[in-house]
């Protein structure tokens, strides 16, 4: 027996004597305590049901001064962990068919705060980031110097459209960005394809 399992032994067993002294009672409040998260959790992440599903349009906007772009972009968006999270994939594609833009994103909600927030990778780039849902869509905000770049989306049955304004006080806004998307329907991604255990 290597050195590893020893160890790992003595975790497991010092984790079972660890939980039987907690005692039913302490589990059971745990249990109910984690059940509880998770149920604030899904019901919040519902709220934001419309964006779900794929999207398809046109995208355009600027990556710098002087520096214009205009992409086809998807959206595919879709639920995890039973409902308590919200994952998002967008890809804009360049008219040869080439990828101009990826970007991921974790949606989750914090029952703690009350307050939701958006993990998002691209263009080499990652941050963590408020979202407030809204009536008709949400809003968040990227930190951009003196100022900041407004994300505000609204959301209908069959349109998804958003835009980004740099705004800073004392100037008038800038309009950055700009998609408007139509659903193509409901999508199955991320929770399809889990892995069977099964041999």
């Amino acid at each position: 027996m290597t050195a590893f399992t020893n160890i790992r032994t003595g975790l497991v067993a010092a984790a079972a004597v660890l939980t039987l002294g907690l005692g039913t009672a302490s589990g059971a409040r745990a249990q109910e305590s984690q059940d509880e998260r998770q149920a604030a959790q899904r019901e919040a992440i519902a709220k934001l049901r419309p964006m779900q599903g794929v999207w398809v349009g046109p995208a355009n906007g600027m990556n710098g001064p002087g520096q214009p772009f205009a992409v086809t972009q998807t959206e595919r968006i879709g639920p995890m962990l039973d409902g308590s999270i919200l994952v998002i994939e967008g890809r804009g594609y360049n008219p040869d068919g080439t990828t101009g833009f990826n970007a991921f994103a974790v949606v989750s909600y914090e029952p703690d705060t009350g307050k939701y927030e958006m993990r998002s990778y691209a263009q080499g780039r990652a941050g963590t980031f408020e979202l407030t849902p809204t009536d008709t869509g949400y809003v968040w905000e990227i930190p951009a110097g003196p100022g900041v770049v407004r994300y505000v989306a609204d959301i209908t049955d069959t349109t998804f459209h958003e835009v980004g304004d740099f705004v800073m006080p004392g100037v008038p806004a800038q309009r950055i960005f700009e998609m408007t998307l139509t659903r193509r329907g409901d999508s199955d991604w991320p929770a399809q394809g889990a892995i069977d255990p099964r041999p």
